[in-house]
């Protein structure tokens, strides 16, 4: 695939910004509320659960702002509102201050991955590249993902872990210069007589109307409702499980980052026909096994060869699925559908939190995660018979019926 200055600029500024948050949650809010401000369950799940809250409805309008201006102006609108809040989480000193900060953190970023994650179809002519252009801005995700949480450990350690949030910021605005610079285009805007929330209900009538993305979207809410716990729980298993410093979270982090990169680079040269909805089902149960084999021991090299599997089978996921939601989605609906994925993918995250510290307390941190995966593995293995389902009938799907459409009905060039 040829990558043209504007691809390579979207590239940059998605690992910049990506690799900034990832420092700043990693290390920013999981080391301060655990480690700081010496959060217990209970705190860390409350944390979590209004990170998700807030993160639910900035990616619900994220999805309708794509749809009606395209992810360029989206990403850059949030980013420079996202910069003063990442400001202001680094002076948060209590629990009590740092929940409604990071809310507000949640839903000046969701939008930003909301757009992210809807790129693909705008950078690409054609559906048949979708695949590639998701692995490459995976990949550039994946590279933050290593270089973030490491990042994000030396700066706490050599200035302080509330250094890491004027990173957060910094990056943010590198991230508005290049997409400043690119010639991505929008959908053309129209006169049109639906408010926001009849072109909200049409996102999601598509995605719940349509069987193969109900399918998708259900898998990926499968997917991160094992994974709802280590929210709550991730920096507690290293603080009372494993006993290390606020350090070993990063650097085991960015190896797990490596293992992204590496099943994000392994999507390009997979079979066209593993891109499919038995693809997608069997990387959710491979998903389920891996983090179990992250959490199953307290022996630290084995929860590093853990999270270079487990990271490797989500370095896979995340761009395959994008991808078949991208391919079935009507282009000037792909917002409003990403966006509904999201939610689900939030939802998956805040689920858990109601009750994993509870679980925590009677089975113990280190047995709840192990739950958590087991839960994803076996999930995925029952979809099975509906994704060969869903394979099998091999057809275009037909989009459902919805109220006037924000994007031109002329062909949109993706990329001037």
């Amino acid at each position: 695939m040829d990558l043209s200055p504007d691809i390579r600029r979207a590239l940059a500024a998605r690992f910049i910004s990506r690799a900034g948050s990832e420092a700043a949650f990693f290390i920013g809010v999981w080391g301060k509320a655990a480690y700081s401000l010496h959060a217990t369950p209970h705190q860390l799940a409350l944390v979590m659960f209004c990170l998700s809250a807030a993160s639910i409805a900035g990616s619900v309008f994220g999805g309708l702002l794509v749809d009606r201006h395209g992810p360029k102006r989206v990403i850059m609108g949030a980013e420079a509102f996202f910069v003063p809040i990442a400001l202001a989480v680094a002076y948060a000193d209590s629990i009590t201050m740092l929940v409604p900060l990071v809310a507000l953190w949640g839903l000046a970023g969701s939008p930003i991955q909301t757009a992210g994650a809807s790129l693909a179809p705008y950078l690409v002519d054609d559906r048949s590249s979708l695949a590639r252009m998701n692995s490459y801005l995976e990949s550039a995700g994946s590279l933050a993902f290593i270089a973030g949480p490491v990042i994000g450990a030396v700066i706490s350690r050599a200035v302080g872990v509330d250094a890491v949030f004027v990173f957060d910021a910094l990056t943010s605005l590198a991230a508005v210069a290049l997409f400043w610079r690119s010639r991505i285009d929008g959908p053309r805007k129209r006169e049109h007589n639906a408010g926001p929330f009849s072109e909200l209900a049409a996102g999601i009538r598509t995605a719940y109307g349509i069987r193969s993305i109900r399918f998708y979207v259900l898998a990926g809410t499968v997917t991160w409702l094992g994974f709802g716990a280590f929210g709550a729980l991730e920096p507690l298993f290293y603080r009372d499980v494993v006993k290390t410093g606020v350090e070993a979270i990063g650097y085991v982090n960015a190896v797990f980052g490596a293992g992204i990169l590496l099943g994000a680079t392994l999507l390009r040269r997979l079979p066209r026909s593993a891109i499919s909805a038995r693809g997608l089902a069997t990387a959710v149960a491979l998903t389920g096994a891996g983090s179990v084999l992250y959490v199953g021991t307290a022996d630290l090299r084995i929860i590093v060869l853990g999270a270079l599997a487990w990271g490797t089978v989500v370095g896979s996921l995340e761009p395959l699925l994008r991808t078949l939601i991208h391919r079935d989605t009507p282009h000037e609906l792909i917002g409003r559908v990403t966006g509904t994925a999201q939610v689900h993918k939030q939802a998956g995250e805040l689920v858990p939190l109601a009750f994993a510290p509870a679980l925590a307390a009677t089975i113990g941190v280190q047995q709840t995660l192990i739950a958590g995966g087991l839960f994803t593995a076996l999930a995925a293995t029952l979809g099975m018979l509906e994704a060969r389902a869903i394979d099998r009938a091999a057809t275009v799907p037909e989009p459902v019926e919805i109220q006037p459409l924000l994007a031109s009905d002329e062909p949109i060039s993706p990329v001037r």
